[in-house]
């Protein structure tokens, strides 16, 4: 009769074990899988670039709101920069063309525009 017990105790100890590893967890908090970095300016996405801008001219605005979750927002939106960060044209390009982002240790990244920013209203 022990060995009955044992053996059904470990029976149920691995299928609880199988259960628990196999689980997943379901957040409505989870963060977007965004297919690559952006700002909002004007109702322009503008996609982050790898290039680096050397001068830019005038302050022309920032982001007014940042969020890493999915959905659709107003303002000057983005999903890699902080309320706050600065937007800045770029000399000798046209904004229609691309805007700089000024990041943290102070250097300009390129933003270049991809198209009118579609809400979901």
């Amino acid at each position: 009769m022990k060995q009955k017990c044992s053996a059904v105790l470990a029976a149920i100890t691995i299928a609880i074990m199988f259960l628990t590893g196999c689980s997943t967890s379901i957040s409505n908090n989870a963060s977007a899988d965004w297919a690559f970095s952006f700002v909002v300016w004007n109702d322009y996405l503008y996609q982050i670039d790898d290039e680096y801008v050397m001068e830019v001219e005038e302050e022309i605005g920032e982001v007014t709101v940042y969020s890493d979750m999915e959905g659709t927002y107003d303002g000057n939106f983005s999903n890699e920069y902080v309320e706050g960060t600065k937007y800045y044209s770029i000399h000798g390009i046209s904004t229609e063309e691309a805007i700089a982002v000024q990041e943290e240790d102070g250097k300009y990244r390129k933003a270049v525009r991809n198209g009118k920013y579609e809400r979901n209203d």
